[in-house]
């Protein structure tokens, strides 16, 4: 059975929600009433050959093909092509499995590049509701002026948990403040500090501040570089002195986040 199938025919108990880690900052969650959310797929090898000489050749297998992708709501948190990639969002489109396109601003013009007319903007403070499952819009401060409407998600499940999907930010006081009022029970961080990204470092002072129960590293496994050991980042929250709120995620291996 593919992951896709497996997501699909996956029961949630009340007041949980079942995650899956896709690589890079992909996500899918579901939620008990059978709602499905993913979040910047990245499945296919758009980011290679990269311009600059980087080696950017995908590390990590492609969890679902692109036109197997069935989603009440696909959402990319900003335009980089490794967080909304039209080779991906197209065939998305085409396999006609998902209900709603949503993000930023400057998503909007790799959704209409995809064939995706009718994607909805979103924006830090917005909420969007389908059947159980809601997503709030959450600050993120740009890495680079190629985009400057980056965001996250707090995804949330009636009567049950937060899950924080931080996206890709670089460090500031607004991005744990903004996070904090949310008072997530988890949250999913970029770890590897490439590229005005969030360090290893800088991500443990965020979960030391939001202070959730759980911290996924993510967007350290994809590219050999733009990586990072995420044994940095359960070093850097032992150092803080909350290493115990250290979760691993693995690639299409589920995870259940309870309230």
């Amino acid at each position: 059975m593919g992951l896709m199938a497996e997501i699909v025919r996956t029961r949630v108990e009340r007041k949980s929600m079942a995650v899956w880690f896709l690589g890079q900052n992909g996500w899918a969650v579901k939620t008990p009433a059978n709602r499905v959310l993913v979040v910047d797929p990245y499945f296919s090898e758009s980011c290679h050959p990269s311009r600059r000489g980087l080696d950017l050749r995908r590390q990590v297998p492609v969890p679902i093909a692109p036109e197997d992708l069935v989603a009440d709501v696909v959402a990319c948190t900003h335009s980089h092509r490794d967080h909304a990639d039209p080779a991906t969002l197209l065939p998305a489109r085409q396999g006609g499995r998902v209900g709603l396109f949503l993000g930023p601003a400057q998503t909007q013009a790799v959704f209409a590049a995809a064939g995706i007319a009718d994607g909805r903007t979103t924006w830090p403070g917005d909420t969007v509701e389908v059947g159980d499952l809601r997503l709030s819009g959450t600050f993120a401060l740009p890495t680079d002026t190629t985009d400057l409407t980056p965001m996250g998600f707090v995804v949330e499940v009636d009567d049950g948990p937060k899950l924080w999907i931080v996206g890709d930010s670089a460090w500031c006081d607004l991005l744990a403040e903004d996070g904090a009022r949310h008072a997530p029970q988890a949250l999913c961080v970029p770890i590897n500090g490439g590229y005005a990204n969030l360090s290893h470092w800088e991500a443990a002072e965020l979960v030391r501040r939001v202070a959730p129960r759980q911290a996924f590293p993510c967007h350290f496994d994809m590219f050999a570089d733009n990586s990072c050991d995420p044994r940095m980042f359960a070093a850097s929250l032992a150092v803080k002195g909350i290493g115990e709120r250290y979760a691993a995620a693995v690639v299409g291996q589920r995870i259940t986040v309870a309230a």
